[in-house]
């Protein structure tokens, strides 16, 4: 196998600590996420696993072996490991319970620390040696994440988050906790873990402190206890890594839709912009000497792995053409200017030029289709996304809106919220729609959404509350009947229902039923496809099938589909078989124009030059 791969990178590559040139990275095999190595230094690869249901979690340790997590149905399983160049696979922690991934580690010598969930709300940290049997060293109720352990093996960090708390806490190797962040009677705000520092001797964790008003670095020793770098502020999410050998920090910033890198010093209080094309970056890592590695996509182009130290990355081969033309605007509404990016079918469309109006009498708009975000706690980006292009390749418009509770706006954005879940969210697209149609950009009289998960639920609840305004909706394994789902759904999920209501359906009834689609269903008058998954657990099946027949009960034409899968994540057949219903109901539903010939072919395209 050469250099090139057959899907889109999501990540960057993993790399060898003590040997840059060997990493290791997930991609297509036959429509399956497995796991390959990629040598730099031959510009070749192998593929390491090869399992039914794909593998995604992998890592590589300063001895070059590869480390996989073989997983059942359910996603539980074990850590197994291979020499870099092939061999037996062995057994990474032999006699440790079969449980969830929740993070791994491995040091220099060797010591392995990993943590396991065996059941839901149990999370446990197991401490060993590569390849033998290890030792339970903490047990926790509820969700953990190990983020961290320092070179010497001595101190592990593990994160949780807990009814929107953010928390760290800070345990030896043989399970004695020595800190727990934020620090009773220290500053206020969440934490998140970016773990040690890679450099021995240093003991020094690294870690985003969430504040009121932004987010600023901070740090924890032993010595020192916790330090947080107040000069160091960000309006807007951040995420941070360890350069590997200096004492700086390589932060990465989401900001309305794009991102930034920012080279920080925390010893010289002093920081940079590391010049990027504009656009956005999947992910991004320091490497030795300065060098830096980083994922960059735009609307435009498929993501493409870029190196600044001339190491060889995989890259994914020949690159789709995208066509249509992508830009922004600002709608103003009375509770803050709400983010959208635009992409519009036509590669030589002139509405976004001058005042935004159409250009010509006989100049009629697009239908457009609202691309509906999930989370809550997310954004779109300015980023290749497969479900536009084929959208904007049959002739559709796609809005993709930044409503309130969206990330990349900062932390006041996110917590505009309202009291009524859901309605500000669905008041914000309706708002967008209308400003789009207004500018004469679409067509009022063809607009349709599309979401996935949360984002299918605000699909759900417009159709419902807006009747008018939509002429189909796509909901693909959405939240349909709160009371139903918060019932049976995950722990985690339940306590962030009562924390966004104001307590359990027992306790404030009317406001779960204000914000159920269910509630609104017979309201609904726009052709609906829903889309299932019989293992979910976040949005269960029994509450889809309630609306479902809700739905019936009134003569609400609507389409169903039901997969085999769980909530989160699912093969590459799956996906563009979703994918395929999804256009296929909508151009039944919402036809679209024939757009102008575009040529098919595909091209090597890297994007803006660095």
């Amino acid at each position: 196998m050469g250099d090139t791969f057959k899907v889109f990178l999501s990540a960057l590559p993993d790399v060898c600590p003590s040997d840059t040139r060997r990493m290791v990275l997930t991609a297509d095999a036959d429509g399956r996420c497995e796991v390959f190595t990629w040598d730099a230094a031959t510009r070749s690869t192998r593929q390491v696993t090869d399992r039914p249901a794909g593998t995604v979690h992998r890592a590589i340790d300063a001895d070059a072996y590869v480390w996989w997590f073989d997983e059942d149905a359910e996603g539980r399983g074990h850590w197994w490991f291979q020499p870099f160049d092939g061999g037996c696979r062995l057994p990474g922690l032999p006699g440790a319970p079969t449980g969830l991934p929740r993070g791994l580690a491995v040091t220099a010598d060797g010591t392995v620390a990993a943590a396991l969930a065996p059941r839901r709300g149990d999370t446990r940290i197991l401490v060993g040696r590569r390849g033998r049997t290890p030792r339970e060293i903490l047990r926790i109720a509820g969700e953990g994440r190990l983020s961290g352990i320092t070179p010497e093996g001595d101190l592990l960090a593990l994160a949780t988050v807990s009814d929107g708390a953010a928390t760290v806490t800070v345990v030896t190797s043989a399970g004695l906790v020595v800190a727990e962040l934020p620090e009773t009677g220290g500053p206020a705000g969440r934490f998140w873990c970016r773990g040690f520092s890679p450099r021995p001797g240093r003991s020094e964790l690294l870690l985003v402190h969430e504040r009121e008003d932004g987010y600023r670095l901070a740090t924890w020793t032993p010595r020192h206890g916790l330090v947080t770098h107040s000069w160091c502020g960000f309006d807007t999410e951040i995420t941070a890594r360890w350069y590997p050998d200096t004492d700086e920090v390589l932060v990465r910033q989401e900001r309305h839709g794009r991102s930034l890198l920012h080279r920080v010093s925390l010893r010289d209080r002093t920081r940079r912009v590391v010049p990027t094309p504009a656009g956005s970056l999947l992910d991004a890592a320091p490497r030795p000497g300065g060098g830096l590695h980083y994922l960059w996509t735009d609307t435009a182009h498929p993501p493409v792995p870029r190196a600044t130290d001339g190491v060889a990355l995989p890259t994914p081969g020949l690159l789709p053409h995208v066509p249509g033309r992508h830009s922004e605007l600002w709608t103003p509404t009375p509770d803050g200017p709400v983010h959208t990016l635009l992409s519009l079918p036509r590669s030589d469309d002139s509405r976004l030029d001058g005042a935004g109006t159409g250009t010509g009498t006989d100049d009629v708009p697009p239908p457009a289709v609202f691309l509906v975000h999930g989370g809550p706690a997310d954004h779109d980006r300015d980023a290749y996304d497969a479900t536009v292009h084929s959208l904007v390749a049959s002739g559709y418009a796609v809005a993709r809106v930044n409503y309130r509770g969206s990330t990349g706006y900062g932390p006041r954005w996110r917590r505009a919220f309202g009291t009524d879940v859901g309605h500000p969210q669905v008041d914000d697209l309706a708002a967008v729609r209308a400003d789009l149609v207004g500018r004469g950009l679409v067509d009022g009289r063809a607009t349709a959404l599309w979401g996935v998960s949360w984002g299918a639920y605000l699909v759900l609840l417009a159709l419902g509350t807006r009747p008018g305004l939509w002429q189909a909706g796509v909901a693909v394994k959405p939240v349909a009947d709160w009371v139903t789902a918060h019932r049976m759904t995950t722990p985690a999920l339940r306590a962030l229902d009562v924390r966004w209501f104001g307590g359990t359906p027992e306790q404030v009834p009317e406001r779960y039923a204000f914000s159920s689609p269910l509630t609104f269903a017979a309201r609904v008058r726009a052709p609906l496809l829903v889309v299932g998954a019989d293992k979910d657990v976040k949005c269960p099946p029994e509450q889809i099938r309630s609306y479902l027949g809700a739905l019936t009960a009134a003569g609400v034409a609507h389409e169903e589909m039901w997969l085999d899968t769980g909530h989160d994540g699912y093969d590459g057949a799956t996906h563009v078989a979703v994918l395929h219903r999804s256009l296929t109901f909508l151009r039944k539903r919402l036809p679209a124009p024939t757009p102008p010939r575009v040529p098919r072919h595909v091209r090597e395209d890297p994007g803006p030059a660095d």
